[in-house]
């Protein structure tokens, strides 16, 4: 019942062509979102998960730069709409950009379908090429392999305690009044704050005002944080890239990916907090490692990375918070003073998340953890449905209903 639950619901989130991450609350296309609802189609309609991606790079700009929200429609409900971030673009989009997973979900499709979809792959390759560039200069402008987040809404993970610190250099005192919709649907206590919202809205209008110059705002903003969540998944995006490169006979693409990856691999070292033994975000502007412990911390093995005594730290710490909830991989280290069970990205237990955490761990021949992150993401769904994320210590469900990515996961992995 919960695949016939599933497939209904990214049919009815679809808006032909394009998904829906919850009709109420996020009325619009997401780029990551897109990314994983793609892997959620190829359960029963392959096609379509081709599709979910191509419309995804129609949007994108002519430097590579792949926006976070596509604005195909206009739609009251949600706040900042185009107006506000006024980029001025055909389709109209947001500034900013979110992490990319497509890269690997193309390569997913693609050994899914095989030969009669190699025309479609080799079409969006030089897409994804444009977009890892756009990375490295854009949001690699220090040249360490890392990706620094000029927003927290780049990151996917909006509200993380990891930002805190980061954020309060940001000025909201001449942040012009708004009206926020998400409370309008939702339970403020499952939502970031009134002040974290100022400071999202007040780099919106920052980037606005400087005609979203991306070079610009790499030398200006702020906001900018070395995330270890989007540096992870954009590395692991590289390995998949170059497999599609490779494939094509593409050598002098291939070559330049080798070069990404290996400046990646290098780079990560300074993410690595062995105070915490664990990847940590880190503020590019005054240095400082977060010393968060974040589901993100948990990303390495997906994005390919092997080291036996950080291996050996990482894996400790993932049983050590296993012990202290019911469902893994909560969004916060549940022994942090700041974790808060329902509060978006403090705490509570995303889907997506899981299944990168899950595959990865599977990948580096972690079974026994693999399983539970992949149980666990299944029981609660079972018990609580498709939401946007659950509660780590009881299940219960936070966030938005008849949530795509949710859905998705639950077809390509968790109900598995």
């Amino acid at each position: 019942m919960r695949d016939e639950d599933a497939r209904s619901i990214l049919i009815r989130n679809d808006r032909g062509g394009y998904t829906v991450p919850n009709g109420r609350v996020y009325p619009f296309q997401w780029n990551w979102d897109s990314a994983f609802v793609a892997l959620g189609f190829t359960a029963f309609d392959l096609d379509r998960a081709w599709r979910e991606i191509e419309s995804l790079f129609e949007a994108q700009w002519p430097d590579g730069f792949v926006p976070h929200i596509v604005f195909w429609k206009d739609d009251p409900g949600y706040f900042p709409g185009p107006d506000r971030w006024d980029t001025k673009t055909r389709p109209l989009t947001s500034g900013i950009t979110q992490p990319p997973v497509a890269a690997t979900v193309v390569r997913d499709l693609w050994m899914q379908g095989g030969e009669q979809v190699r025309d479609r792959m080799a079409a969006l390759f030089p897409k994804l090429m444009a977009w890892t560039r756009w990375f490295r200069t854009h949001r690699d402008f220090e040249g360490r392999g890392l990706v620094v987040a000029l927003h927290p809404w780049e990151t996917g993970r909006d509200n993380s305690p990891e930002w805190d610190e980061p954020g309060a250099a940001i000025d909201t005192s001449d942040v012009a009044p708004y009206q926020r919709r998400d409370t309008s649907h939702l339970d403020a206590a499952m939502r970031p704050t009134t002040a974290e919202y100022d400071r999202y809205v007040a780099l919106v209008d920052y980037g606005r005002e400087r005609g979203w110059d991306h070079a610009r705002l790499a030398r200006e903003n702020p906001f900018r944080v070395a995330d270890v969540g989007m540096t992870m998944i954009l590395l692991r995006a590289d390995r998949d890239l170059l497999a599609l490169a490779e494939a094509l006979g593409r050598d002098a693409e291939a070559e330049e990916l080798r070069g990404y990856i290996a400046r990646a691999e290098q780079g990560v070292d300074w993410l690595w907090n062995a105070e915490v033994g664990a990847y940590c975000s880190r503020d590019v502007l005054t240095g400082r490692s977060s010393g968060f412990v974040t589901s993100a911390s948990f990303l390495g093995f997906y994005a390919g990375l092997s080291d036996p005594e950080r291996d050996k730290a990482v894996l400790a710490a993932l049983t050590r918070i296993g012990e202290a909830v019911r469902y893994l991989v909560p969004s916060l280290d549940p022994h942090d003073p700041g974790f808060q069970m329902i509060r978006y990205w403090r705490g509570p237990v995303w889907a997506v998340l899981n299944y990168m955490i899950g595959r990865g761990l599977e990948e580096a021949g972690q079974e026994g953890l693999a399983r539970r992150v992949r149980e666990d993401t299944r029981d609660l769904i079972r018990q609580s449905g498709f939401y946007e994320a659950f509660d780590p210590t009881t299940g219960a469900p936070t966030g938005g209903d008849d949530f795509s990515w949710t859905a998705a996961v639950w077809l390509c992995w968790a109900g598995r």
